[in-house]
């Protein structure tokens, strides 16, 4: 019986990180898509996302003169006791671009002023904690 309970647990425990990853990726993808989409280098952005989503999570950023687009996906290990795959979390953000903004290829210093840590929500790791 406690074997069981122990598996419950762990699986359970994996059910709330994976939506807390899903929210955190969802957060940064849409500081990310308004930060690129009204002019931000996108390096910076890249980066900006990266802090605020788990290690080895996958981004892709892209920018046209019509749209902006972020998308994030990050796979979360089951126990291993349970034997399951990776559950993979995705987070996709659109935005419109705002006119007179570099193309995709622009990589030089942002428009506005720096990105704030604090759009991305509270899951986001500042420098200061690392």
């Amino acid at each position: 019986m406690l074997p069981t309970l122990v598996l419950v647990t762990a699986v359970a425990l994996w059910g709330i990180r994976v939506a807390s990853v899903h929210l955190a990726c969802a957060d940064a993808a849409r500081s990310g898509a308004r930060a690129a989409a009204r002019g931000e280098a996108l390096p910076a952005v890249r980066d900006f996302v990266a802090r605020a989503i788990p290690r080895g999570a996958a981004i892709d950023i892209r920018r046209d003169a019509a749209t902006t687009r972020v998308s994030i996906t990050a796979k979360i290990p089951a126990p291993a006791a349970a034997r399951l795959p990776p559950l993979t979390v995705q987070a996709h953000v659109i935005a419109a671009t705002e006119p007179g903004t570099a193309g995709p290829a622009e990589a030089g210093p942002a428009k506005r002023g720096p990105i704030e840590l604090g759009d991305v929500g509270a899951d986001a790791h500042s420098p200061r904690d690392r």
